[in-house]
């Protein structure tokens, strides 16, 4: 891989038409498309990881060392976590670019796991990893994760994207099925070429809150989750997003960090829908809402 090569991409167990509303929270220009059974790929139609010189960097931080840029890694984190923790799925983050590649895996409210490999294909992750990403995705805790132990393990004829392959094809077993041209290695250009033709692909893109309030009562009311969206515990779980929402909200703020912000917003919104369910769908029917 070299500098043109940088890409990434967000791989979430569930239906496009389940992942939609959640990644509309982003707030940020992506492709989304089915990616096998019971699976769905967001593909960034930005580039903001690119920094001047080719690299994987992001949005300014003033925090970074260097008073730099964010990395890609942490912005593809970022992401995948507000998607996570705003639904009931696991969500897979994978990027590339000259000097390394990586994964990331967010599930829930629980701390992410990650592993990253040099460009060369040099494990620079721990084992742990692996044995967490498999217990988590529901894999074969024997041969499958004999499979990805195998990864973390030097072999001088696999570079980075080839381990990235390697875990990808681990997780067909669960129905992940990419196609052909929107994989590790490929230049963010090629994956967005290549997630715009394929059938049923659409776009998704920031419309404002009032449209996100939409579209999420929607998703709701068509979610089927019976006493989740109401009663008892619907309150709690809504009170408990709230309590974390805006931390995360804080932090992005002031790190500068897209992707902790996205969470945080994600989060902000379903607590408070979570909170006034009935009054917001009310509201939103007869236009009286008002919102930034």
């Amino acid at each position: 891989m070299n500098a043109t090569s940088t890409g990434a991409l967000l791989l979430c167990r569930a239906d496009p038409e389940t992942v939609r509303p959640l990644a509309h929270l982003l707030r940020e220009r992506m492709l989304l498309t089915r990616a096998g059974e019971g699976w769905s790929a967001l593909v960034p139609e930005g580039k903001p990881w690119r920094g001047p010189d080719g690299g994987a960097y992001g949005t300014v931080d003033a925090n970074a060392p260097g008073g730099g840029t964010e990395p890609v890694d942490r912005i593809l984190g970022g992401w995948a976590t507000a998607l996570a923790v705003a639904s009931t799925w696991p969500v897979i983050a994978l990027w590339w670019d000259a000097d390394r590649a990586g994964c990331s895996l967010a599930a829930g409210f629980r701390r992410p796991v990650a592993y990253v490999w040099l460009a060369d294909g040099t494990p620079a992750g721990e084992d742990e990893a692996m044995r967490t990403l498999a217990a988590r995705l529901g894999l074969d805790p024997v041969l499958d994760l004999q499979e990805l132990e195998t990864l973390t393990r030097p072999d001088p004829d696999a570079d980075a994207a080839a381990r990235l392959r390697g875990l990808l094809a681990v997780l067909t077993r669960t129905g992940l099925i990419l196609p052909p041209g929107l994989g590790p290695g490929e230049s963010a250009d090629r994956l967005r070429s290549v997630a715009a033709v394929q059938r049923g692909a659409e776009r998704v893109e920031w419309a404002g809150w009032r449209d996100a309030v939409r579209v999420e009562l929607d998703a709701v009311e068509n979610s089927g989750l019976g006493p989740w969206v109401r009663g008892p515990r619907a309150r709690a779980l809504a009170a408990v997003q709230l309590a974390v929402g805006l931390p995360l909200l804080v932090r992005g703020a002031r790190r500068r960090s897209g992707g902790w912000a996205a969470a945080g917003a994600a989060l902000l919104l379903q607590g408070a829908l979570g909170l006034a369910y009935h009054r917001v769908r009310a509201g939103v029917r007869s236009e009286p809402v008002r919102l930034p």
